[in-house]
């Protein structure tokens, strides 16, 4: 099926263009179009995504080296910085982020796992701010003198796959997003500790939703019950409610508090949750893995190069960031349908160096046929990232 092909044109055969296409008329994206087509452009991105191009220029510079193999990589017969920057500036960034969550539904559903067994998803919800030059991105002012923007990512602790992203300007604060978030019954959400917001918290109760909150070092509360017996580790659990006339009106229900030594980090942690059926330890391990959701923004920083902009403009700016989650899910996509030992970030190093060779996908993941050696790898000498 994939005899001379290129790696990269075997890799895009996973992506759905119906889908694609259908979006793309939605917003007319293609209107008066004849040569570079938002797949086109799609592609382009997602390829300097994939081959960590540093800038748009460096993009460029690899893809006219490759001129020759421009059309049967997918890319058009003719690609210009100027096609691209203009492209990225003008073309509706919808069309980018509506492919972005089918591809994210895809892939979530592809890789459906029941780790933790308690009969809904895990998600960790945080966000990671991407500093910005104020002078070129006038846009997304943080402070008097620096820009930057937040991405608020829900992140799927099982699937490994962001269920649903949302930017904002970074002085945005990071409670005022719990809001945003489409939330299931019966799904878990595990939030830090800058998501103390009661009243959000409530909403996720009354939709019969499960949260794991790290608790303020103020927290006021009046305890009701206390379990007596303990699991080691497990400082105290008990059941609480609010005081104060507000936050008592925030969340006016019980709910519980448990306090947890770690023996690793030699710190106690206390955490708040509405989840009454699980035990201490479960609370514990839930927050654990919020750690997950970290990796994915070191993830995207440092592999799908989005500290770095290939364009100034806020549309410009979104466009990359949801090529950026399209890559990734293709990424664990394929890693699914192939059935792949290999960890996200192995697949990614190894598709990296090898996107316009000739060979089969099978066979350049097998690990007898992958030589690594210096030249072929990042600017390390490495070609995995140890976290």
């Amino acid at each position: 099926m994939f005899k001379d092909k290129f790696v990269f044109s075997q890799i895009v055969s996973f992506l759905d263009r119906n889908k694609f296409n259908h979006i793309v008329r939605k917003y007319g994206g293609d209107k008066y179009v004849k040569h570079f087509t938002c797949w086109n452009q799609l592609l382009c991105l997602m390829f300097g995504q994939l081959s960590n191009r540093a800038s748009l220029r460096d993009l460029i510079v690899a893809l006219e080296a490759h001129r020759g193999k421009l059309y049967h990589l997918g890319l058009g017969k003719n690609v210009s910085k100027t096609n691209l920057a203009k492209s990225n500036q003008e073309r509706d960034y919808r069309i980018f982020e509506e492919y972005a969550y089918f591809l994210v539904d895809e892939a979530q559903r592809k890789r459906a796992t029941d780790i933790f067994k308690l009969g809904g998803n895990v998600y960790a919800f945080d966000s990671t701010t991407i500093d910005l030059c104020l002078n070129v991105f006038w846009w997304a002012k943080f402070r008097k003198k620096k820009g930057g923007i937040k991405v608020h990512t829900l992140y799927d602790v099982e699937t490994q796959i962001p269920k649903f992203f949302h930017i904002t300007e970074a002085r945005v604060h990071d409670s005022n997003i719990m809001d945003e978030i489409p939330y299931e019954s019966k799904a878990y959400y595990i939030f830090d500790r800058g998501y103390n917001d009661f009243k959000s918290l409530y909403h996720i109760h009354l939709v019969e939703a499960k949260f794991v909150v790290r608790a303020k070092k103020n927290l006021k509360f009046k305890t009701f019950k206390w379990k007596r017996k303990l699991p080691k580790n497990v400082l105290s659990d008990a059941i609480v409610e609010l005081t104060g006339y507000y936050p008592q009106k925030h969340y006016p229900e019980q709910f519980r508090i448990v306090r947890y030594w770690d023996e690793e980090q030699e710190r106690e942690f206390v955490f708040i949750t509405n989840a009454m059926d699980i035990s201490a330890l479960q609370v514990a391990e839930l927050y654990k893995n919020r750690w997950k959701v970290e990796l994915f923004f070191k993830w995207l920083k440092q592999h799908l190069k989005i500290k770095k902009f290939w364009g100034t403009t806020e549309n410009a700016v979104r466009i990359q960031i949801y090529s950026a989650i399209c890559a990734y899910c293709l990424v664990a996509i394929i890693q699914h349908e192939m059935q792949l030992t290999r960890t996200t970030y192995e697949v990614l190093q190894i598709l990296s160096i090898s996107l316009t060779d000739k060979t089969c996908l099978r066979d350049l993941f097998e690990s007898n046929n992958v030589q690594y050696d210096k030249d072929r790898s990042d600017q390390n000498g490495q070609l995995f990232i140890n976290f």
